[in-house]
């Protein structure tokens, strides 16, 4: 799985040493630096327990150990259609003159 920007992701030791506490990071962008086979680079948004961003960092981890934490979006509420209606245009010709 390649993460795309908005992606929410559970990163632990799977992904890397580094996390022996796992976190929930949000991508910003797979960065394009050289790296080892399997390996990425990404830009993001260390998580609270709120979703809320608390850090920004660039880690560095295995494409294979990152979890895909499934985004529950909100069902947008219909808004009652506001848009003002038209008149009807008259077909009667205009006399000029």
């Amino acid at each position: 799985m390649l993460p795309r920007s908005g992606d929410v992701l559970h990163v632990t030791r799977a992904a890397s040493v580094q996390f022996l506490r796992p976190i929930k990071f949000r991508v910003i962008r797979v960065l394009d630096w050289p790296t080892y086979d399997g390996w990425l680079w990404l830009d993001g948004y260390e998580l609270n327990a709120a979703g809320d961003a608390v850090n920004r960092r660039s880690i560095f981890v295995q494409r294979q150990g990152l979890q895909q934490i499934p985004q529950q979006r909100p069902v947008p509420q219909q808004r009652p259609h506001t848009a003002r209606q038209r008149r009807p245009v008259s077909r009667t010709p205009v006399r000029v003159g």
